[in-house]
């Protein structure tokens, strides 16, 4: 009989659980529902002359290769490769 009440408020906890994260599922739904343009943290009121074009030209230069080269590594990671750096770390010892 005792294990039949401890039973039950398990499953009652897992059931409030189950809900608790429900309810944050949904919250992040609705949050991701209504994306904006985002301030600077700490910068939310402050002025600045920086465009969004600035934004773009700047990611392009910066992460030009970053698609090829997480192919790449995801290539050697299913190979069971090691890491271009650490392969040559390894043939020096």
């Amino acid at each position: 009989m005792a294990d039949r009440i401890l039973e039950k408020q398990h499953e009652h906890e897992r059931e409030q659980e189950r809900e608790r994260l429900r309810a944050e599922e949904q919250k992040d739904l609705e949050v991701e529902a209504h994306r904006g343009a985002r301030p600077l943290e700490g910068f939310a009121g402050g002025h600045t002359t920086w465009t969004g074009d600035q934004d773009d030209e700047a990611a392009a230069r910066v992460h030009a290769g970053d698609a090829e080269a997480s192919q790449e590594a995801s290539e050697r990671q299913a190979r069971l490769e090691p890491p271009e750096d650490e392969d040559d770390s390894l043939r020096r010892e």
